[in-house]
């Protein structure tokens, strides 16, 4: 009970430190065109997977006991502000709960469940560590209290740099269909590997990648075959950045090289139907007869630019789960890498260099 209480404590703490750095730009806020409904939505959309019914002041409401136990004070805007940065964004000495969440999956999984929302994410760990979930239980306090019961130290984050021209290597997360698809749709990739750099982890196996169909072409005459051209979005983190991707010429070596060693070996891979880079939109052509790519199917990305993020600094105890970055051609070991692509990425590898954890 005094823990519980403990816990309570903590969080609520926390949030009152939101609620001061939010109230001073709450006016600021609103001018970036989102309404108090599509910020609630939003809000909604991380914590359930949906937007619920009924009027704002329940809805709001019922998130804040959800979340806390209690409602907050303040104005509706102040009061949403506080929740999204505590949920997204934190502060420059508490990380926000998304990363925390994020922290508490990879350590226990390996991978995170990016697409999934926060009060499931909760459920499936406690389910995990203690058979049953406890959702009457806010759910601030009980992230807090799974990472008390696997972590010896408090999550904290730092910066890392990673470099533009970084080959990673991501998974279709649902089946693409060509027949299905058109221009404009969005496609929901993953990251097939942590992303380390040294012992800081930056975005862990299951991170969301995002991507889009640029232009489909239906099936021609003379038996050409249709094509879909998909251009690559952004790597979303374990922290609030985002990082800009895009299907250049490093991708397209890896994804060459790839395919060429898989085909050796008498099956098949994306590659034999991607050819990219394709002119300078940063796309990849889907072609071929196949009805459709399967999820799980993995195809290569790079970083489109040079960005500093916010990472995980892997505590002496879990250090076991990844491994040092290799050392870059300049003989920098701060090279951020994944172990399938450090080749291609023309840094010296061997298996000593895998950054995959070690199961």
């Amino acid at each position: 009970m005094k823990k519980m209480l403990k816990l309570s404590t903590a969080v609520m703490v926390l949030i009152v430190l939101f609620l001061g750095v939010s109230s001073s730009a709450v006016w600021a806020q609103s001018d970036d065109g989102t309404s108090t409904f599509q910020t609630l939505s939003h809000i909604e959309d991380i914590l359930y997977g949906r937007t619920k019914s009924g009027g704002l002041i329940e809805r709001l409401g019922n998130i804040e006991k959800d979340l806390f136990g209690r409602e907050l004070p303040g104005s509706i805007a102040e009061r949403q502000r506080a929740i999204l940065d505590f949920l997204e964004k934190g502060t420059s000495g508490q990380p926000s709960m998304i990363f925390k969440l994020g922290v508490a999956e990879w350590a226990i999984n390996q991978k995170v469940d990016a697409y999934g929302p926060v009060n499931r994410r909760v459920d499936s760990l406690e389910t995990i560590l203690e058979g049953t979930a406890h959702p009457d239980k806010p759910v601030a306090m009980r992230l807090e209290r799974i990472l008390g019961l696997i972590l010896s130290e408090n999550v904290t984050w730092q910066d890392a740099e990673i470099p533009q021209g970084q080959v990673l290597r991501v998974k279709f997360k649902d089946t693409l269909s060509p027949a299905a698809v058109k221009a404009g749709d969005n496609v929901h990739l993953e990251l097939a590997e942590d992303l380390v750099s040294g012992s800081m982890l930056l975005a862990p196996a299951g991170s969301r990648a995002l991507a889009h169909v640029e232009s489909v072409t239906k099936p021609r005459s003379f038996g050409r075959p249709a094509e879909i051209k998909i251009g690559a979005d952004t790597l979303l983190p374990l922290g609030p950045e985002m990082i800009a991707l895009t299907i250049g010429e490093k991708a397209d070596k890896a994804t060459k090289a790839e395919s060429a060693q898989i085909a050796a070996a008498g099956t098949s891979f994306i590659g034999a139907i991607l050819l990219g880079p394709v002119g300078l939109a940063g796309g990849m052509l889907v072609r071929g007869d196949a009805k459709e790519i399967a999820a799980g199917t993995e195809l290569f990305v790079e970083t489109a630019e040079t960005v500093r993020i916010s990472a995980y600094p892997v505590p002496a105890g879990l250090q076991g789960m990844v491994r040092p970055a290799a050392v870059s051609e300049e003989g920098s070991s701060d090279t951020v890498s994944t172990n399938e692509t450090q080749g291609v990425a023309e840094a010296p590898a061997t298996n000593d260099d895998t950054l995959t954890p070690i199961n």
